[in-house]
């Protein structure tokens, strides 16, 4: 019995060692692949074409926001082509970290305007008060002197920023409120019209961006963007004025019915129809009730 015993154990032993073995290989190669995995990235973030920075700034969008990735996606808001850092933002909102804000953040110090608008934008879809305040300076131009975190050099510098028609949609896949009322269209066309315009500022943008935010200061904003001197912040602050649904604001709208641009003139006429329908009608009680 002691001998069929130990040839049983001869037998079994080498199949347990093999079994070992295969272990430490298996998890040998998956340390191997984790490991050019990461090697490459981190060659990708170096690499001196700024297309595959980006490439590599996009693709970390896809990582968990764990060591080392976050502080190596930190780091390339520093990065000296605008478009890393722009990805960069975007990868940013995608992890949602605890260390996001402070992040964009600092991106809103940048002294280059497209990368402090992407940041306010950002903070803002965040529901952060800085980006809003950002935004609204944007918007008011020279108006709000009092705002430390923009300089009138930056403001001057966002006037003339031009925006990509795509950002609107930035917005609506950040959560942007426009919430559908019965009878009422939601303007989808209005945005693209403005949006379409090459000529489009950044601030016109923003007018769109902050079309049902209900804050105060924002209106103020909406309305004295109703005479600046670009017609696409009159016709996007006409929009923003009409689809934020309130009858109370429709005389507001009336000396744009005169404005030069025919898209002005054309999106008063339509707002004021839209608000004096609200006013007449049971919508009013119902957009009310939403708020």
């Amino acid at each position: 019995m002691i001998g069929v015993f130990m040839r049983s154990v001869f037998v079994v032993i080498p199949f347990f060692l093999l079994g070992i073995g295969f272990s430490q290989t298996a998890d040998s190669v998956t340390e191997s692949i984790q490991d050019r995995a990461r090697s490459f990235l981190e060659d990708s973030l170096k690499d001196k074409n700024p297309d595959t920075r980006r490439h590599a700034v996009q693709a970390l969008g896809l990582v968990s926001a764990r060591e080392p990735y976050l502080s190596e996606l930190e780091a390339m808001l520093d990065d000296k082509d605008v478009e890393v850092r722009l990805a960069t933002i975007t990868s940013l909102i995608d992890l949602k970290s605890g260390r996001t804000v402070p992040a964009l953040r600092k991106a809103l110090d940048s002294d280059v305007p497209e990368v402090s608008f992407a940041a306010a934008k950002a903070l803002w879809t965040l529901h952060e008060p800085l980006g809003r305040e950002a935004l609204i300076s944007v918007l008011s131009g020279d108006a709000k002197t009092s705002s430390g975190f923009i300089t009138k050099e930056k403001r001057q510098a966002l006037r003339m920023l031009h925006t990509p028609k795509t950002m609107f949609m930035f917005a609506i896949q950040q959560g942007a409120n426009f919430a559908p009322i019965p009878g009422l269209g939601a303007g989808v066309s209005s945005l693209q019209g403005i949006l379409s315009d090459p000529s489009v500022s950044g601030r016109a943008a923003t007018a769109l961006l902050l079309s049902t935010d209900r804050d105060p200061d924002v209106l103020q904003a909406l309305q004295d963007a109703l005479t600046d001197k670009d017609w696409s912040v009159r016709a996007a602050a006409v929009h923003a004025i009409a689809v934020r649904n309130d009858p109370g604001l429709e005389s507001d709208l009336v000396p744009l019915l005169e404005d030069k641009k025919e898209a002005v003139r054309v999106r008063a006429a339509a707002g004021y129809l839209r608000l004096e329908s609200i006013q007449s009608t049971g919508l009013k009680k119902t957009i009310t009730s939403r708020k």
